[in-house]
């Protein structure tokens, strides 16, 4: 058996932003586009999405009018090579909802929750891809060995293009926010 009857062609040559742009949501779901190479994502299990999506509503319910936040839909980081993420909750510029697709400067703040197969991506990877994209927040989401949840959060130097580590946030957190301009 050959890799041309395992994998597609589009999964082993770059593909430009012209070429994602004209898919249909069905196929861009589940992957994500790194220097032009698909990344096919397994689907995540509950105990993944379920905090993505309870972080994502508490988001968007706290963000008032300005912004919305939701789960799964790509910030497209650069267009060559074309590297588009699906972070796990994004809050973004309620004014742009219908412009696709949203850039880092619509983009406030980036969540990934972690999961067992994604640990180096998502504390390594992704935090430099967003922190040179210019996106002012990331916060990770973790769960501790004792099975509470730990958020650590960092904010955007803009001198360096680089996160500064935040606080860490254990267990159930009340938080209001605040977000400008």
């Amino acid at each position: 058996m050959t890799a041309e009857m395992v994998a597609p062609a589009w999964m082993r040559s770059q593909i430009s932003a012209e070429q994602y742009d004209s898919w249909s949501e069905e196929q861009c779901a589940g992957i994500e586009v790194v220097d032009g190479m698909v990344v096919v994502s397994p689907s995540a299990s509950a105990r993944h999405n379920r905090p993505a999506r309870v972080l994502a509503n508490a988001l968007d319910a706290a963000a008032g009018p300005d912004w919305n936040a939701d789960t799964d839909f790509d910030v497209r980081l650069q267009d060559v090579p074309l590297t588009n993420r699906r972070p796990d909750v994004t809050v973004y510029r309620a004014e742009t909802i219908d412009l696709t697709p949203t850039r880092p400067e619509h983009v406030l703040l980036v969540v990934e929750v972690v999961s067992p197969g994604s640990k180096t991506t998502d504390r390594i990877v992704k935090v430099d891809q967003y922190a040179k994209a210019g996106i002012p927040f990331y916060w990770r989401g973790e769960q501790a060995a004792t099975g509470l949840p730990i958020a650590y959060t960092c904010a955007l130097d803009p001198a360096t293009r680089g996160y500064r580590d935040g606080e860490m946030f254990t267990g159930t957190v009340e938080a209001g926010l605040l977000l400008v301009a």
